[in-house]
C-alpha cells in the first residue's frame, strides 16, 4: 500500500501571508490608479479569493494576469520556505512516504515561491490549473491518482477552511497546519481531524498517522 502526505503551500510550507497581502496592494493600485495600502484590504484578505478583495475595493471585471505577475513578482521576494520543509520531506521520502503539494496558485508561480532544490523533494504538484481548485476535493484526489495512492492512506495538510474541507470531501485524513493564515481556532470549528499549533514535531507525527511503524 503507497502512504502519501500532500500539502497546501501558502502558510503551509511557505510563510507567504506579507507577499499575498502586498501582491493584492500592488494590484489594486495599478488597476484603480490610487494608492492601495495592506491597510486598506478588508479583514481576512490574505484568505478571501482575490476577486472579492479587489471587488471591496472597487475593481469590477476581470483580473488582467499579466498585472497580477508583475505585482506578484515584486511581493513574491519576501517570501521564505518555513524552515522545517526540506528535513520534514526528506525524512518522509526515506520512509517511502510519497509527497505533493496541491495549491491554487498556477503553475507558471510556482517557482518564484518554491526553490528548485525543494520542488525536487516532491513528488507531484497540482496547480489551479489542473483541477477544480479546493474546497472541491478533486485536487487532491488527482494527487492522489498520480502517486497511486488512496485516501484512506493518506494526509493532506492545509491551513484554511476550504483546505479541511477539500480532505473531507476527498476522505483523506486532514491535518491543519496552526501556523499559517487560518489559525488553530478556525480549523478546529472547521473539523480537521488534527490541528498542530507549531510545525515541531510534524514529521513524526504525520507518519504515525499515514501508518509507519516508528523505528
Amino acid at each position: 500500500m503507497k502512504r502519501a502526505v500532500l500539502f497546501d503551500l501558502d502558510g503551509v510550507l511557505v510563510d507567504s501571508r506579507a507577499a499575498q497581502l502586498a501582491t493584492l496592494a500592488g494590484f489594486a493600485t495599478a488597476a484603480l490608479d490610487r494608492r492601495v495600502t495592506i491597510d486598506d484590504l478588508p479583514p481576512g484578505a490574505e484568505t478571501t479569493p482575490r476577486a472579492q478583495v479587489l471587488a471591496h475595493l472597487g475593481l469590477d471585471g476581470s483580473i488582467d494576469e499579466d498585472g497580477w505577475d508583475a505585482a506578484s513578482a515584486t511581493a513574491t521576494l519576501v517570501t521564505k520556505v518555513f524552515p522545517f520543509v526540506p528535513e520534514t520531506l526528506t525524512e518522509l521520502r526515506a520512509a517511502n512516504v510519497a509527497t505533493g503539494v496541491v495549491t491554487l496558485r498556477s503553475r507558471r508561480r510556482l517557482h518564484w515561491l518554491l526553490p528548485p532544490d525543494v520542488i525536487g523533494l516532491l513528488d507531484t504538484v497540482v496547480c489551479y490549473e489542473d483541477a477544480t481548485p479546493k474546497p472541491a476535493p478533486d485536487g487532491l484526489l488527482l494527487a492522489l491518482d498520480r502517486l497511486g495512492a488512496t485516501p484512506g492512506s493518506a494526509v493532506f495538510v492545509g491551513d484554511t477552511d476550504a483546505d479541511m474541507r477539500a480532505a473531507r470531501a476527498a476522505g483523506v485524513t486532514s491535518v491543519g497546519a496552526g501556523w499559517g493564515f487560518a489559525g488553530p481556532d478556525v480549523l478546529t470549528r472547521t473539523g480537521a481531524d488534527l490541528v498542530l499549533s507549531e510545525p515541531a514535531g510534524l514529521t513524526a507525527v504525520l507518519l504515525r498517522l499515514v501508518g509507519v511503524p516508528p523505528n
